[in-house]
């Protein structure tokens, strides 16, 4: 796997979540997300999404698994909906994984990311959760990256 360490600034960011196992639901809540997106004029060549497992499914019951979807807000623009909740991620160095975007793929760097990080002499800082980050020039190539914080 391709990977950079990069600091990734405090970002706003409008998300929508669910608690459900983790799965095809998760892609059902970001296309959801990106339609939401798409009518605020928010989806652009700019936009810059991020998908959040915020439990570990080794240790959470399936069925209270929380996955975020999120879109990165330009400084001007105020949440007025119901349908999204707006948060800050916060900043901090990250190893980020650069991988093709197939679900064999995903799962196949979820397998290999820890040791990879070992490997590289990082540990992750489990104070913040891991990113998938998805830009549309990297999905138009088929990529996506895993930021791991460290």
């Amino acid at each position: 796997m391709n990977y950079k360490i990069e600091k990734i600034p405090q970002t706003r960011v409008a998300y929508m979540r669910q608690t459900a196992p983790y799965g095809a639901a998760n892609y059902a809540l970001m296309e959801k997300l990106k339609q939401w997106a798409k009518a605020e004029g928010l989806f652009t060549k700019s936009a810059v999404i991020f998908g959040i497992a915020q439990d570990n499914p080794a240790v959470t019951p399936p069925e209270k698994c929380r996955y975020d979807v999120c879109i990165v807000l330009p400084e001007s623009y105020a949440v007025t909906s119901n349908e999204v909740k707006e948060t800050t991620l916060l900043d901090g160095k990250y190893v980020v994984f650069t991988i093709d975007h197939t679900a064999e793929a995903m799962q196949t760097a979820w397998n290999e990311i820890f040791i990879q990080l070992s490997n590289l002499g990082h540990s992750m800082d489990s104070s913040r959760p891991i990113l998938e980050r998805y830009s549309v020039a990297m999905i138009e190539q088929q990529l996506c990256e895993i930021c791991v914080p460290v």
